[in-house]
């Protein structure tokens, strides 16, 4: 027998008040349980809805939906590093990769005609200044995600910067330890190393922020079939 509207909504409700949060994994989970609860209702035709769905859930063991929270979390992680990347990948072909060049050559001649001891906190501090934009990107984000009714685990990556926290760590590090980047900057090589690393982790970050995030319907429709319909 097919469940009602009625009953696939509380099993949305059922997901919800088990704290899945987004609509792609509420789905996935529906999926399943109402393909379970079916089949029970349809061999057993004395067993309730209710009683079903709790056995439904039993097999999920005693951490309920969390292995399925955690492999969907990780697929959707990859995808979105696949977004990055491939996006990534396209700055280091021509034309782009000429722009690219244009930058590290200017960022080298800056750091060049820096004194020293001043080279690692220019560094560090446009580090900072970055994950200040980021911070300030995440929380207008966030109060566009709270206004939605539907929330979609890839949307939610891709416009809070899931892989800023590593910009953070790269410059606090900076900041910590300042003289690692004075003692590879004595030399020029040292210095055409810094400039070309600087320049492509701010070209990650810019990507991260102001490329992707204005595509995130592009994206979304490429990955659910359902987002459409939603």
């Amino acid at each position: 027998m097919n469940l009602t509207p009625d009953q696939i909504q509380q099993l949305y409700k059922f997901t919800r008040t088990h704290f899945v949060e987004h609509y792609d994994l509420q789905t996935e989970l529906v999926d399943h349980l109402a393909n379970g609860i079916e089949e029970q209702m349809g061999s057993k035709p004395n067993i309730t809805f209710q009683e079903s769905l709790n056995l439904e859930f039993k097999k999920f063991g005693v951490f309920g939906f969390h292995d399925v929270i955690r492999d969907k979390t990780k697929a959707m992680e990859k995808r979105y590093r696949n977004i990055l990347f491939s996006l990534y990948k396209e700055y280091f072909k021509l034309p782009k990769i000429l722009l690219f060049l244009l930058f590290v050559a200017i960022v080298y001649t800056t750091l060049s005609v820096l004194p020293s001891g001043y080279k690692g906190y220019v560094i560090a501090s446009t580090f900072l200044l970055a994950m200040g934009v980021i911070f300030a990107k995440s929380l207008r984000n966030r109060k566009f995600l709270k206004n939605k009714n539907k929330k979609w685990l890839l949307e939610e990556m891709i416009l809070n910067h899931t892989n800023s926290f590593l910009l953070l760590n790269l410059g606090t590090q900076i900041c910590i330890y300042p003289n690692n980047i004075e003692s590879l900057a004595k030399y020029p090589i040292g210095i055409v190393l810094i400039s070309f690393l600087l320049v492509a982790v701010i070209l990650l970050f810019y990507i991260m922020v102001f490329v992707i995030p204005p595509r995130v319907e592009e994206f979304l429709m490429q990955t659910y079939p359902e987002y459409k319909m939603a």
